[in-house]
Parts: structure tokens; C-alpha cells; sequence
């Protein structure tokens, strides 16, 4: 599924992107956020999956100078995992909808984030986000505003778990935490497959030089 123009100018009215970009790196060695994939370094994939869905973009938090990239949110928890990113780019907005991706996920179809948003819009859900094989998947996910006062709590009293927290916001506003099976979306009017990547493809994290190279090894129709 594509946006038209019109769509994405009516999108943008209620909803911005936000690429969450502080995580450590551990694993990879130096900042993800930087680090070239396909010619371009991974924070500009990301950025480019919003701005194909329709959205403003924005990076929240950063180790590394990326103002000249995209306009950036400074994460006032550094150390406290990408909750403190979430909570200082909701603050920074008063927009209705935030959509949240992570830096590492370049394989996300931006009709996937399109998607998620309108299914957001239509039930009026507090969080709407995918599950794969079962699982929940905290990324991509869209967030309504009024979650804001909810997080800051968790934030301070210590918990620091994203899922955790939208969970419990959602419960407090007593609205739907919504999870879609990712593999149900596959369908005609939804989110359709881009190339021949398969569904669990769309959420490979590129935590390490070893998924790196997973990634690159995947053929040009895959990836595009």
C-alpha cells in the first residue's frame, strides 16, 4: 500500500515520526546510527521509512552529531533505554500521534507504518503496534499523545521497560493496547511485502557487524 499525496498531507496534520537513536551500540562496536548500510548510514534508511509514510521526521536522542541530518530531540534520560527518548520527543510535540522506529530497523516497509497509523486513527487506540510469530514487537509503534503523563511515570519511578509502560498507560487511560499480527497485514489493501522480503525480514534488527553483513547478503529487491 502507497500514499498518495493528499493522504500524506493529511497524515502529517495529526501525526510526526520519530527515529529513536540513542541506544548504546554495544554490540556493533561504535554509533548504529552511523554506520553505512547500502550506501547510506542507517539513520537515514529509518528517516526515509517516515517520510515515505507520510510523516514529518525527527530524531530523538543521538550519540553522535546528526543536526544536519534531520531535526534532533535530546534524550533527557540517556542512560535509562529508549523510554527516555520516547518521553522527551512526546513532550517535544502536540501533535496527536507519534510513530516511533528504531535507528537499527531499515528493513521496515513504510506501508507498514502507514498502516499501523491508520488502524491507530480508526480505533482510537492509545498504542498500536505488530506482533511476530507471537510475539509483540516493541517497534514500529504508534503512540497517542495522552500516553505522555502515563511514561514520565514509569520513567521515574524506575521502570524503564517500553512494552511494560505502554502497557500500563494503556490501562490507565483505559484505552487499547492494539497488537496486529504482522503476518495478517500481508494482505490485499494492507501492508504489502516490498520486493521478495519475507514478513520476518521487516524486523531484523542490525545489532552487530554479523547482521550487517545478513543484510547486505539479502539481493537489491529485497532491500528496496
Amino acid at each position: 500500500m502507497t500514499r498518495s499525496g493528499s493522504e500524506a498531507e493529511t497524515g502529517a496534520s495529526d501525526a510526526v515520526g520519530f527515529v529513536l537513536a540513542g541506544g548504546r551500540s554495544s554490540r556493533m562496536g561504535t554509533d548504529k546510527a552511523t554506520v553505512g548500510f547500502r550506501g547510506q548510514p542507517l539513520v537515514v534508511h529509518a528517516l526515509r521509512i517516515l517520510r515515505e509514510a507520510g510523516l514529518t521526521a525527527s530524531i530523538a536522542g543521538a550519540r553522535s552529531p546528526l543536526e544536519d541530518i534531520a531535526p534532533l530531540v535530546q534524550d533527557r534520560e540517556p542512560d535509562r533505554g529508549p523510554l527516555g527518548g520516547i518521553t522527551a520527543a512526546l513532550a517535544s510535540s502536540t501533535l496527536r500521534y507519534a510513530v516511533f522506529i528504531s535507528v537499527d530497523m531499515p528493513l521496515l516497509p513504510p506501508s507498514l507504518i502507514a498502516f499501523l497509523l491508520d488502524t491507530a486513527r480508526g480505533s482510537r487506540a492509545a498504542v498500536t503496534m505488530t506482533s511476530l510469530k507471537g510475539f509483540a514487537q516493541t517497534f514500529p509503534v504508534v503512540m497517542d499523545r495522552a500516553v505522555l503523563p502515563h511514561l514520565l511515570g514509569e520513567l521515574e519511578a524506575g521502570r524503564c521497560g517500553c512494552f511494560s509502560a505502554l502497557q500500563s498507560a494503556a490501562i490507565a487511560l483505559c484505552e487499547a493496547l492494539v497488537v496486529l499480527p504482522a503476518e495478517s497485514i500481508v494482505l490485499p489493501g494492507s501492508a504489502e511485502h516490498i520486493g521478495r522480503r519475507p514478513v520476518e525480514n521487516w524486523f531484523l534488527n542490525l545489532n552487530s557487524p554479523a547482521d550487517m553483513e545478513r543484510a547486505e547478503a539479502f539481493s537489491v529487491d529485497e532491500i528496496a
